[in-house]
């Protein structure tokens, strides 16, 4: 399973050692881990702060890039029409996809996009669960974009990515809008845990 066919990994730290850590990212063949972490510690779990992690995945062969734009936890987003994503009931994911619409979002893609070009990459954030994380929202923009997205679970467990079955095609942004029956894509996955 290797990423350089334009794949990009998703996987979330939560509280794995970093020997099973980097155990699932070799496993997916990763080489390069893009850190989407709006708060890149933590008091819980150190081996994953960043002033520690960049040197210990270096000794795996593994490159780490902080790109603090694709980071969530973002406030609301004023100028935007509340409709625009009124699909996400959960706030944090509605101000991650109001966030997603503005230019700081796509610059940090368009950098994910570039620097994941032609290497195994990942990107990570804390969460374990993708569909709890904005690495959903995050992947969708991903699939626009013409990438294969893998989430990664588990050393032998993955979840190949389906953009939200709400999602709207405007441009290089998609909108989320509540009650939308134009299916960006047939067959994709369930609002989980909105």
């Amino acid at each position: 399973m290797a990423g350089i066919d334009g794949t990009i990994f998703t996987i979330g730290h939560s509280t794995r050692s970093i020997q099973e850590f980097v155990e699932i990212l070799r496993n997916a063949g990763v080489t390069q881990l893009i850190d989407v972490r709006s708060i890149p510690r933590s008091r819980t779990n150190p081996q994953f702060n960043l002033d520690t992690l960049p040197a210990t995945l270096a000794e795996y062969q593994i490159n780490h890039i902080f790109l603090k734009e694709l980071g969530g936890r973002r406030p609301r987003q004023a100028a935007l029409d509340p409709r625009t994503n009124d699909f996400w009931q959960n706030q944090s994911f509605h101000n991650y996809a109001d966030y997603a619409t503005t230019a700081p979002f796509q610059a940090g893609l368009q950098e994910l996009l570039t620097r994941s070009d032609g290497k195994s990459s990942a990107i990570m954030c804390a969460e374990a669960v993708w569909w709890r994380c904005h690495r959903r929202i995050i992947a969708d923009y991903l699939l626009h974009a013409g990438r294969s997205v893998i989430h990664l679970m588990a050393r032998d467990q993955s979840q190949p990515a389906k953009i939200t079955a709400v999602a709207v095609d405007v441009g290089p942004i998609l909108h989320y809008p509540k009650g939308s029956d134009a299916n960006f894509q047939k067959g994709t996955e369930s609002d989980r845990d909105t």
